[in-house]
């Protein structure tokens, strides 16, 4: 019988949790994400915007997730990981229903700018339901640190870099997916009505993925130390690292001061913060480029996402599992990060065999980088604020993309091609940064 009044606490699973589930709502999360990416900018200039408005629009999903993200991802420190991945994954859906009744509406103009700066567009009924269901979503836009906190629970140091390696590949599968299935569903007679039915429909899918197949990697029960010393033991052989979980009166919710003082994590969210600056600049300006410069159509920015993914996961699928065996996450990370950064500098010319040249080095540089930042993050900010610090990462992010995609927008209405130089130096700084990692890791 078990006593609740003494013990030790330990999470319910008694053996390994899988990753395929995890995996599963990571890609769809992804993908419902991307195949926004090939049209919005198209359903933008019809609604009456211009490169200013779209980068605003674009903002929309990290300023809101930069106000949700924290709370939710100490909520699942408390609740549980399921619980705020659940009301993540409704709040996807109810964004974009409220996405596909703007293509509905009639374009009533509210209001006209005319601007040196902003340039001139038309703000009108359908832009802002645009503006609304990009901002629910990103409300509850806090799926990816929750899910990463998730892969930090249920997995041993040693084996973090390979298995954020395979979230990595699950995010680049549903990038590869969601801007090919937006090229080829834009093709139907039903235009961009389709591609959105298909993002309701994924994140349906998702939904019943959650509740249907992902266990609970929070919950907890006392047990008699006997009992918890065996189960430790069997967890050992199975791999799953042990995590105590909160007593009643242990579940105060961290505050952003009590993270900020915990060692190294202010610098990680700092290079956070410049690493999705560079990235944002990027997903801003290139389809604003594509369709301004080399006069792209939906179907043909939807391919060159889905090759760019591609090459992203060949990286991440045969060369990260390699390197990181030999290599720690801080050199990868350093390496990448010269990659990405030289990517970016290879764009300005808006020459299309440097673009794709520019396409190799991107995907080398994020296929490394990326995954052994975040495995490296899970590392520094340890098990017991694990989902508070990727909450707070998911806050930075959110931070860098509100600057990012609004920069992004009105740089390229300004300098065109040269936008793209902000992307570059933001990660050349975090480049130099980077090397002070290596002392991360020896104090680890």
């Amino acid at each position: 019988m078990i006593d609740r009044n003494e013990g030790s606490l330990y999470p319910q699973t008694e053996k390994n949790i899988p990753l395929l589930p995890l995996l599963a709502v990571n890609f769809i999360g992804t993908l419902g994400f991307s195949i926004v990416l090939p049209f919005l900018v198209f359903l933008v200039d019809r609604f009456g915007g211009n490169a200013f408005v779209y980068g605003l629009v674009s903002a929309m999903y990290p300023i809101f997730q930069f106000i949700g993200a924290p709370a939710l991802g100490r909520w699942s420190d408390i609740y549980g990981r399921k619980k705020v991945l659940l009301l993540c994954q409704v709040g996807t859906v109810i964004s974009w229903i409220v996405f596909l009744g703007a293509l509905f509406l009639p374009i009533v103009t509210l209001f006209k700018v005319d601007s040196e700066i902003l340039g001139d567009f038309v703000f009108t009924v359908p832009l802002a339901m645009l503006f609304a269901a990009r901002a629910l979503d990103g409300l509850t836009g806090g799926d990816i640190s929750v899910a990463n906190a998730y892969l930090a629970d249920i997995t041993p140091e040693r084996d973090r870099n390979r298995n954020f390696g395979k979230m990595a590949i699950s995010s680049n599968l549903g990038f590869i997916v969601g801007p090919l299935l937006a090229g080829i569903l834009s093709m139907t007679e039903y235009g961009d009505i389709a591609p959105i039915l298909g993002a309701i429909i994924i994140s349906i899918a998702g939904t019943l993925l959650i509740i249907l197949y992902l266990p609970e990697s929070k919950e907890c029960y006392l047990a008699e130390p006997e009992e918890a010393e065996n189960i430790r033991k069997i967890r050992k052989i199975f791999g799953y690292e042990i995590r105590e979980c909160k007593t009643t009166g242990e579940t105060e919710k961290p505050d952003f001061r009590e993270v900020l003082k915990l060692s190294n994590i202010p610098y990680m969210l700092g290079l956070y913060f410049l690493i999705d600056l560079g990235y944002n600049v990027f997903y801003t300006a290139f389809p604003l480029h594509a369709v301004a410069s080399l006069n792209w159509s939906i179907t043909e920015m939807g391919f060159y996402f889905t090759a760019l993914s591609g090459l992203i996961i060949i990286v991440q699928g045969t060369l990260l599992p390699r390197a990181s065996r030999k290599y720690s996450d801080a050199t990868l990370i350093i390496f990448g990060s010269l990659m990405l950064g030289t990517n970016f500098l290879l764009m300005i010319p808006g020459k299309l065999p440097l673009l794709y040249f520019a396409t190799g080095f991107f995907a080398l540089g994020d296929g490394l980088m990326w995954p052994s930042f975040l495995s490296l993050l899970s590392k520094v900010a340890g098990a017991k604020y694990q989902g508070t610090v990727q909450g707070f990462g998911s806050s930075f992010s959110g931070l860098a993309s509100i600057t990012g995609l609004i920069l992004g927008g009105l740089l390229y209405e300004l300098l065109a091609g040269k936008a793209f130089l902000l992307a570059g130096m933001a990660i050349y700084t975090v480049f130099l940064l980077n090397f002070r990692l290596r002392h991360f890791e020896k104090e680890l």
